[in-house]
């Protein structure tokens, strides 16, 4: 059997999605913030008051990770904890005003990435696109 990178459905995605992380990186460095960072705000501006677990789940992250981008993101005022009153040995998590904002400040640049990654492809390629990358996802379930 013949294996080449080139040809490998998981290398592609790999290599196109550390070229993206990269290229956030470098757009949102001015907001004093990382594409992990910005991947939590931004779970938590669609679902405000999640627990850690679930922003872990959402942001398909581990939890210690979650957990430091969470302690992180507190320490620059961006998120508040508030214990979770059905489970007493855990929190859910809120964005602060500040939070919002900074969200709401850098989601043109995200979308202005989101469109120029996707500057070659028609619409329906697009489409397409996300939904043969979620059958390939769900295939390794």
């Amino acid at each position: 059997m013949n294996f080449l990178l080139e040809n490998s459905i998981g290398f592609a995605v790999y290599r196109t999605a550390l070229k993206l992380k990269t290229d956030m990186a470098r757009r949102i460095k001015k907001y004093d913030l990382t594409p992990e960072q910005w991947s939590v705000l931004t779970c938590l501006a669609e679902q405000d008051g999640l627990s850690q677990k679930q922003i872990a789940e959402n942001t398909f992250k581990d939890q210690p990770t979650t957990g430091r981008i969470i302690d992180r993101l507190a320490e620059k005022g961006l998120m508040r904890r508030e214990a979770n009153p059905e489970d007493r040995r855990g929190f859910n998590v809120y964005l602060t005003p500040e939070g919002l904002q900074l969200r709401n400040q850098v989601m043109p640049v995200a979308v202005e990435m989101n469109e120029n990654a996707g500057s070659q492809l028609s619409v329906e390629e697009r489409e397409t696109l996300l939904v043969l990358l979620s059958k390939v996802y769900t295939s390794l379930r």
